[in-house]
């Protein structure tokens, strides 16, 4: 039982995922608060490290912590790999973090707090 759990939230979490547009991004705890989680932003977390195994592909890249710091890099095997594809959308990244975060952050239904 508790697997099927788990897999019916990781699938909501990709749904969602998928719906950020190319060259903005969004957070873990913006993903969990639309999802009525608030307090899953981890869980978020983990489903963006097995989010390579999904199919349609989730665009996990576009999902940094509330810093807007790229602190799921190394789940893509090589800790470059979440730059290069954000900055393949036009994201520009320093220092590992998004440059002019707030301007290209994405809120899962249009609400920000």
């Amino acid at each position: 039982m508790e697997h099927k759990l788990v897999s019916g939230f990781f699938e909501r979490v990709y749904h969602l995922v998928r719906l950020i547009p190319e060259g903005r991004v969004t957070t873990y705890g913006a993903i969990a608060r639309a999802l009525g989680t608030a307090g899953s932003s981890r869980m978020v977390g983990w489903a963006m490290r097995a989010a390579h195994t999904s199919y349609p592909p989730v665009p996990a890249h576009r999902v940094v912590n509330r810093a807007g710091v790229l602190s799921g890099k190394h789940a893509f095997g090589n800790p470059m790999l979440m730059q290069q594809l954000l900055e393949n959308e036009g994201v520009k990244i320093m220092d590992d973090k998004v440059v002019d975060f707030d301007k290209l952050f994405w809120e899962p239904g249009g609400k920000r707090d």
